[in-house]
């Protein structure tokens, strides 16, 4: 039976967002988080741009020195032929690539460049030259699906098949589908092109989780695998996308979607961590009616909930907060600290990385390591977390590619 699978774009999606940013040693530390939390795949970097291809480059190394198990990192670019070809010399072997489907952004965003033709013919040059350059996995996105034409968007996803696609993405761009109607578009899509489908849903109205699920329903009824696009505490443009959590816990304990089964090793022991990561990384609190990390997620106060609760968790809890992980502090508690960043100095970090388990077996590696910690913490411009120094200890060359930036 098809199932189901995650695509988390923190990592492209909720970076571009106006107002938020995250830094490349902290999209790294996010791919490594999404690993040990059993994510299929990170849509990791934009790597047809040139300030990004240090990062992909230092992300492919650590993958290949195992340092992400089995996350796929995918790239993403325009259906530009120009774009793919820029990515593809990063040495990104999967992608998904992007171009507008409906009406509404073919004549008011195109302008009469592109047409309905053009579009598909556009996609299709796209792909069929990924494809033939060695791309393993390519998604090629209907970008505003959700507005787009049936008809159109069925003879669009059958052209990026038969060009060679791997999996066509249904962006419901602004939001504007009901769980109702993306089941049913995406189980038509899915019956009638036979191709497995991302269901990548923006939060406009609320509804982008209920809509991925249904989504993904929609997919696997229709006989293929689906693909959830998500973001960490569904942070993204505008109003944000689909909760990575909320979708996994929907899932996995909602009525009726036991039969629909998660093709992702999920691990949700490492859930806190990366939510509170996320949070930390993005400057942004997570609110405290979060699914299954808000503070209040599982407090009781009114009487009769309180009584219920302490006869039985049940009454009142779908799953127990033990089921997310340990919620742990990032760094050390408030008191007496000595800490190591940008302006630190030698001793300073040999007492901090001593409280971490880790020695330095010379001087001149601590002030390696030294120096890093400096750029790294004047490259995030927050206090480094306890990861991220033991992340630079254990893989100082590739911190290094990441820090560099050269215009």
């Amino acid at each position: 039976m098809a199932k189901v699978y995650f695509i988390d774009v923190t990592n492209r999606d909720a970076v571009q967002a106006a107002h938020i940013g995250m830094a490349k040693l902290q999209r790294t530390m996010l791919n490594l988080y999404l690993a040990q939390l059993g994510i299929h795949q990170s849509e990791f970097a934009f790597p047809y741009l040139k300030h990004e291809r240090n990062y992909v480059k230092a992300n492919l190394e650590l993958k290949e020195a195992g340092a992400m198990g089995s996350l796929v990192l995918e790239g993403w670019c325009r259906a530009l032929v120009a774009d793919v070809a820029k990515a593809i010399a990063t040495g990104v072997r999967d992608l998904n690539i992007s171009i507008s489907t409906s009406d509404q952004m073919i004549k008011h965003k195109f302008r009469g460049k592109l047409d309905r033709e053009k579009v598909i013919h556009e996609a299709v040059e796209a792909t069929a030259y990924a494809k033939r350059e060695g791309v393993r996995t390519l998604g090629v996105n209907a970008e505003d699906a959700s507005r787009t034409d049936m008809g159109y968007l069925i003879e669009f996803a059958q052209a990026a098949k038969e060009a060679g696609a791997d999996r066509v993405r249904y962006c419901d761009t602004l939001g504007y589908d009901t769980p109702m109607s993306i089941y049913q578009r995406i189980r038509e899509l899915a019956e009638k092109v036979k191709i497995p489908i991302e269901q990548h849903c923006h939060n406009d109205l609320g509804m982008a989780v209920a809509n991925s699920i249904a989504g993904a329903r929609g997919a696997i009824d229709g006989g293929v695998d689906a693909y959830i696009n998500t973001s960490v505490n569904g942070i993204g443009e505008r109003a944000g996308q689909a909760d990575l959590l909320s979708c996994i816990l929907g899932l996995k304990f909602a009525r009726d979607l036991q039969d629909y089964e998660i093709g992702d090793a999920i691990e949700l022991t490492a859930a806190r961590t990366v939510t509170k990561y996320v949070s930390y990384a993005f400057h942004i609190p997570i609110p405290m009616n979060q699914p299954g990390v808000g503070a209040n997620t599982f407090a009781h106060e009114a009487g009769i909930h309180a009584d219920g609760t302490l006869k039985d968790r049940r009454n009142y809890e779908l799953f127990d907060h033990e089921y997310l992980g340990e919620d742990e502090p990032l760094r050390p508690d408030s008191g007496r600290t000595i800490s190591t960043g940008e302006f630190g100095g030698l001793a300073g970090l040999k007492h901090v990385y001593q409280r971490l388990g880790v020695t330095f077996t010379d001087d001149d590696y601590a002030q390696h390591v030294l120096a890093l910690v400096q750029y790294a913490s004047t490259h995030t411009q927050i206090p480094l977390t306890d990861d991220e120094l033991r992340f630079i200890a254990n893989y100082p060359e590739a911190v290094r590619k990441i820090l560099t930036v050269t215009p």
